[in-house]
């Protein structure tokens, strides 16, 4: 171990006990094995209400049992208000940490300065739409809230994956809430926009524009919370020592790059396992492999504000990177899972508002009204006090002269509660000394209820989206639409909103229109200006080296398999830091060519068995030789289910000796071409199916993982098809559409 990553682990053993300490002070201790009431007292019957009875049947029960109403009575209280958006969510601990000091320039505030710090971290993910039971596959925007326990207090930025939202000013946060939520006269959908209300509200408020063209492109389907970029969509400032102010935005980008679902993949998954987002983020950690992101700012200085032909306050546009590039800070790693939902996930509570010093706001009037709004709906479902929850509470000292209110944890000794007080208790800090300073601002203008000429421009931004996608994105885009807007019944929402989408690019509105009945326009309303910029493509973001890492693949095996092939191909992809998993026609022992079937040894355990799990939930497929697991497999429906469906989401499939015959006599995938013959040692990789005729226990352990293009072996072949996520060209090719899946 270098010197440099010994450094890093103390680091890192470090930040895990600052808040984890803090918190293990609320953590019961359940060494002793007995029930006690809330108040202490050993419960001897936990099953019987104290009742009248003659011992053979049952008599009143008595109101006196206080055993049994606390626990009736903490049961029914056991629900707090839920999130009226971002109901659906899921939170991780970690820690953030900047590489070194060039953020000096811009701020003094040392999270951002300091390299020496390891600052802890919770992040809290979500959907926007549904409830706590809906599903984490829908098509929605993802929250990415994060809160940093920082030395001078808790600061949180309150994100999403996507850079900018419907609405510009907060007043009208209430409109598209109440438009994108379940309609009120049958509460229906859940957990989805595709309804009249939402596509009505957003075909009349052009400003919401560009957020659609981010929802419904692959953004809104991401195939795991750990490959989300994250934007904190707001813009902030940051002031330096000097005092000078710049405008800033944040972003995180994922060290596994940016990755989605297919929408058909989504829609299955949301029925087949709806916490499938939940859970990968928890198996990656447990299996070794945090989640990382990158952590960046843009920067403006206050005197360029105004060099743009948009305002950089208004909360639907992006900061062309072309314009303001993203200099790379450091780093945000999410290592351990919650002890607890509740008390941890469910209870954090996040505010805009919190800011460090060295941090403000700026005028973005979306962010004036979230800052108000946040603090107000933490009161509303936690109560004054939510900021003494564990979860909640900073890791540096709180005094105040706060007092009382529900659920106050606090207990001040002190005999003064105000200021000034005559023991000089709790005096206000002095800027140098590390007490908050105000930016002074200077303001002028009149009081009036407008926007500024700048916000009213609303399509060149979702022009610049769109043109900047691959084909395949686009495709994907227009997909989504019709598919929204097929759900809508109101041919006045359907038609105005393929009206308005011929403001943004007359081919994407005319082939919307086609799909869904509107209205086909016969020449575009608006030019696209062409402008195109690479990073708003979520393609454009690879991991700086081709990895595997934390990615699934199932291995589908019957009776006579290759055993020397599987327990090779498992080694050399558990050295990349893939996990695999057995698929069996029955969940236990499978037994190799060569063993006792029912014997319970020389076999592999299967994970899942076919109808037990779905091919949808993996990342990519192989198919081992043996004769006689070959022939099982082609005599079941579901494994040729599995493969098609897993050839039409464009996935990775590998297949080895008489594997390879199982997949072209019975799968029968159209325009791929394989290794048939079983003495060649050949690697053929067509549309990323990538077979070979025969493998030798030498050849898969010489075959050393390396994930490259041009690899000769089938371990590094497959490997650098599943590190590009999707093989695109079947798409493309229009071989998808010729499987049925």
């Amino acid at each position: 171990m270098s010197l440099t990553q010994a450094l890093k682990q103390k680091v890192t053993a470090a930040v895990e006990t600052k808040k984890i300490a803090d918190l293990q002070r609320d953590i019961a201790n359940e060494s002793g094995n007995y029930h006690t009431t809330d108040h202490g007292v050993k419960v001897a019957d936990t099953d019987n209400w104290l009742k009248v009875s003659d011992g053979t049947h049952a008599g009143p029960s008595l109101l006196e049992d206080q055993i049994a109403r606390e626990k009736i009575h903490r049961f029914d209280h056991e629900r707090i208000p839920e999130r009226v958006v971002h109901a659906r969510g899921v939170g991780a601990h970690g820690y953030f940490k900047v590489y070194d000091d060039r953020a000096s320039k811009y701020t003094y505030a040392p999270v951002l300065t300091d390299p020496s710090r390891s600052t802890p971290t919770f992040v809290r993910f979500s959907t926007v739409q549904g409830s706590r039971g809906s599903a984490d596959t829908v098509r929605d925007v993802r929250g990415f809230a994060v809160k940093l326990y920082t030395d001078e207090g808790n600061w949180d930025i309150v994100g999403n994956n996507i850079p900018v939202f419907f609405i510009q000013d907060s007043i009208k946060f209430p409109d598209i809430i109440h438009a994108v939520k379940p309609e009120p006269k049958n509460e229906v959908p859940q957990g989805q926009s595709a309804h009249n209300n939402f596509w009505d509200f957003v075909g009349l408020q052009p400003e919401s524009a560009h957020m659609v063209m981010w929802v419904m492109s692959d953004r809104g389907i991401p195939r795991s919370l750990r490959t989300m970029q994250g934007f904190g969509v707001n813009t902030y400032t940051l002031v330096n020592a000097a005092g000078e102010r710049f405008f800033v935005k944040f972003h995180w980008i994922p060290e596994l790059g940016v990755h989605s679902l297919m929408w058909d993949e989504a829609l299955k998954i949301g029925g087949q396992d709806p916490d499938f987002h939940r859970k990968d983020l928890e198996e990656a950690i447990k299996n070794g492999a945090p989640a990382k992101w990158e952590f960046g700012i843009q920067v403006i200085p206050e005197a360029n504000e105004h060099d743009f032909d948009f305002d950089i306050l208004d909360a639907t546009k992006v900061w062309p990177e072309d314009l303001i590039p993203v200099e790379i800070l450091g780093e945000m790693v999410l290592n351990r899972t919650v002890d607890e939902y509740f008390t941890e996930t469910e209870q954090v509570a996040f505010c805009t508002s919190h800011i460090v010093p060295g941090i403000g706001f700026s005028d973005d009037p979306l962010l004036q009204g979230r800052n108000f709004s946040y603090f107000d709906t933490q009161i509303t479902r936690l109560g004054i006090n939510w900021q003494e929850l564990p979860i909640n509470r900073p890791v540096c000292p709180v005094m105040n002269n706060h007092r009382d209110g529900a659920q106050r944890h606090r207990i001040n000794p002190s005999n003064v509660n105000y200021w000034p007080n005559r023991e000089q208790k709790f005096p206000p800090v002095p800027p140098s000394e590390g007490g908050y300073q105000d930016y002074a601002q200077k303001v002028q203008g009149i009081k009036q209820r407008v926007r500024g000429a700048k916000f009213q421009e609303h399509y060149n931004q979702a022009q610049l989206f769109y043109n900047s996608l691959t084909q395949i994105e686009r495709n994907h885009l227009i997909s989504a639409i019709s598919f929204e807007l097929s759900h809508c019944d109101d041919t006045v929402v359907y038609e105005s909103y393929t009206k308005l989408l011929n403001n943004i690019d007359f081919e994407l509105a005319k082939q919307v229109a086609i799909n869904v009945g509107g209205v086909v326009p016969d020449k575009p309303a608006r030019p696209n200006h062409g402008k195109s910029v690479p990073n708003l493509s979520q393609l454009y973001y690879k991991p700086k080296q081709p990895t595997i890492k934390s990615r699934r693949i199932a291995i589908l095996v019957a009776d006579g398999f290759d055993m020397v092939q599987v327990e090779g191909l498992r080694a050399a992809f558990k050295a990349g830091g893939a996990t695999t998993w057995v698929i069996g026609p029955r969940r236990g022992w499978i037994y190799p060519d060569g063993a006792i079937v029912g014997s319970g040894k020389g076999g592999v355990w299967a994970d899942h068995h076919f109808e037990g799990q779905r091919s949808t939930t993996y990342d990519a497929f192989i198919i081992p030789g043996g004769a006689k697991h070959a022939q099982a497999l082609a005599d079941n429906g579901r494994t040729i289910h599995w493969v098609r469906e897993a050839f039409g989401h464009c996935k990775p499939i590998g297949a080895i000796c008489e594997g390879v015959a199982f997949l072209r006599e019975a799968v029968m995938l159209p325009g791929v071409e394989y290794n048939t013959n079983l003495e060649s040692d050949k690697v053929v990789n067509s549309y990323g199916v990538v077979t070979v005729g025969t493998i030798s226990a030498a050849n898969l352990a010489a075959d050393a993982l390396k994930i490259e293009q041009d690899q000769k072996g089938f371990v590094s072949n497959f490997a650098y098809e599943l590190s590009k996520h999707r093989n695109w060209d079947r798409e493309l090719d229009g071989l998808v559409s010729k499987v049925a899946f």
